[in-house]
């Protein structure tokens, strides 16, 4: 299964260059997880259009669109029990923060705000940041299968 993940967009609506990163990008994948700071309906509506989509409340989203989405997610992914969620306070630290909060109840956490990419384990806990989906930033492709997890860990810079 190819899963797309992407975080802080901050577009009101899509650009031209938005949805030519979705069509070679997001479109072919079976899931996308956007984890926040769409900072727009249009934007939202715009990946709304794909199946598998699903998305988390980030702080620049406002409220017409926050109000509409979760702060987080809880699936199953590929047998692994997944947190979709944006982030809190300050860059330094975010990673860990987030594995304090989720410690336990998760195999595997998507998240955002930082703007930077990573991929970082923190006890039993695989952490996953694609970074900021904007011109010159990141975005995440994953493989897993079923039964078995996540195979591998992309960042496409775009």
């Amino acid at each position: 299964m190819r899963v797309a993940v992407l975080s802080d967009s901050h577009l009101g609506a899509p650009s031209a260059w938005f949805e030519a990163v979705y069509a070679r990008h997001l479109a072919p994948a079976d899931r996308v997880y956007h984890c926040g700071d769409h900072a727009g309906v249009g934007l939202w509506a715009y990946l709304l259009q794909h199946p598998g989509f699903e998305a988390v409340a980030g702080n620049s989203d406002g409220y017409d669109l926050a109000a509409q989405l979760p702060p987080l997610l809880e699936r199953d992914l590929c047998g692994q029990r997944l947190a979709v969620t944006h982030g809190w306070g300050p860059r330094p630290g975010l990673a860990a923060r987030n594995a304090k909060a989720c410690a336990g109840r998760y195999d595997l956490v998507f998240f955002g705000h930082s703007h930077a990419a990573e991929d970082t384990r923190l006890g039993g806990l695989r952490l996953i940041n694609p970074g900021a989906l904007q011109p010159g930033g990141s975005l995440a492709l994953l493989e897993c299968e079923e039964g078995t997890g996540i195979r591998s860990v992309r960042f496409v810079s775009v």
